[in-house]
Order: C-alpha cells, then sequence, then structure tokens
C-alpha cells in the first residue's frame, strides 16, 4: 500500500521576484548608513569639490597643464580615500553617497569641456557624457514615486569612472610632440572609449532597475 505520509518538498528556494535584488541593495545601503555631515570622508569630498574650478582655471587661464594634472591625480586619490575611510571608520553618510558621485560627474563635466575648449577633443565626446548624466537626472523623480532617491553604485559605473580620469590625464600629456606624448594620446583614447561605452552601458543598466522597480513595487502615497 501506498504511505498515507505526505512527500516533504525540497529545500530549493522559490526564486526571487523581479525587482528583489535591487530593492535588497537599496535597503541595505539605506540602512548602513548616517546621517552625520562632519565626517573625515566627507570634508575630503567637499576639498576635491573645490578643487573643480581650480582645475579650470589652470587649465583655460595659464594653461598650466602639469599643475592641473596634478589636481586630477589629487582627486582620484582623494576619491579612494574618502571611500575606504568611509568603510573602514564606519562613516558611511547620506550626504557622502550624495557628494561622492556628484564630484565624480563634475570632475569628467569640467575635464571634457576644458579638453573640447582646448580642441584636445572633439565636441560629439564633450556632449556624450553630460547626454547620459541628463538621463541619470530624469530617472530621478521616476525613483521618488517608489520611496527611493537614488540607486546603488555598481561595477559598471566605478569601471567607467576609473577609465575616465584616467583617460583625461593622458589625452593632456597626448597634447604635445615626441614620442611620450604620442604614446600618451594612443593610451588615452583607448581608455576614454572604453569609459564612454561603460558609461552609457551603466547608464542603460540604471534604466533598467528603474524599470523594474516600477513594475515591481507599488507607488507611494503622497
Amino acid at each position: 500500500m501506498r504511505s498515507a505520509t505526505p512527500r516533504t518538498r525540497t529545500s530549493r528556494s522559490d526564486p526571487a521576484p523581479a525587482g528583489a535584488a535591487v530593492r535588497v541593495a537599496l535597503v541595505s545601503e539605506t540602512s548602513s548608513r548616517t546621517d552625520r555631515v562632519w565626517t573625515v570622508p566627507n570634508v575630503i569630498s567637499a576639498v576635491r569639490l573645490a578643487g573643480i574650478p581650480l582645475f579650470l582655471w589652470l587649465v583655460l587661464g595659464p594653461e598650466a597643464d602639469a599643475w592641473a594634472l596634478g589636481v586630477l591625480v589629487l582627486a582620484g586619490i582623494s576619491d579612494w580615500v574618502d571611500g575606504w575611510l568611509a568603510r573602514r571608520w564606519n562613516q558611511i553618510s547620506a550626504l557622502g553617497q550624495l557628494l561622492d558621485p556628484i564630484a565624480d560627474r563634475l570632475y569628467i563635466l569640467a575635464v571634457v569641456i576644458a579638453l573640447a575648449l582646448r580642441d584636445i577633443v572633439p565636441w560629439w565626446l564633450a556632449l556624450l557624457l553630460p547626454l547620459r548624466d541628463v538621463l541619470m537626472w530624469g530617472l530621478v523623480p521616476l525613483l521618488r514615486t517608489r520611496g527611493y532617491s537614488s540607486l546603488p553604485v555598481h561595477f559598471l559605473g566605478k569601471a567607467a569612472t576609473f577609465n575616465l580620469l584616467y583617460a583625461f590625464p593622458l589625452l593632456f600629456i597626448g597634447d604635445g610632440d615626441g614620442t611620450v606624448a604620442t604614446l600618451a594620446k594612443v593610451f588615452g583614447w583607448a581608455f576614454a572609449v572604453w569609459g564612454i561605452v561603460l558609461y552609457w552601458w551603466a547608464g542603460v543598466l540604471y534604466a533598467v532597475q528603474v524599470r523594474t522597480l516600477m513594475t515591481t513595487v507599488p507607488r507611494r502615497p503622497r
């Protein structure tokens, strides 16, 4: 006779619903941050932001490219340092998570405008990057209807920023004569092309994540 005891189900878990991974990342990111303002990483981010007008003046005023490159190098180092300190000292804050990507995007915008005004790069390149950021800013009102203000930064976005921040100093060095300038120009354009592709690829992925949230998360009451 067949046993009347019901068969037990396997321990395999059900697949996560669409958008669950995005929501989990957003919740974990929000729960791990604080509302502190005066932290060492935030001060470093503020100093990095203050370097943007200095960089533009050095490039477009006296055309002191060596000093401008020094500002870019310090900005890149400080970008890594403030993130490392925020995690190391448990000083991840809402302000810091806002300042860090803003500083990265403003540096990218300032550098491409300076390079275009100096005729080092074509204007189509200078316009491609801000257009992607316009797309990102256009997604923020949609996120707010679901109770979120931003999406977590993923690897592609960081990789794109890494490539672009390496490309720009090399393109500045490539604006000259000689073997070093030629090599810098070749490698600079290689980093720039990859950076643009990854920058837009990350933007498309962000848009897909927002679309997933719009279809899986109910609208937040006003």
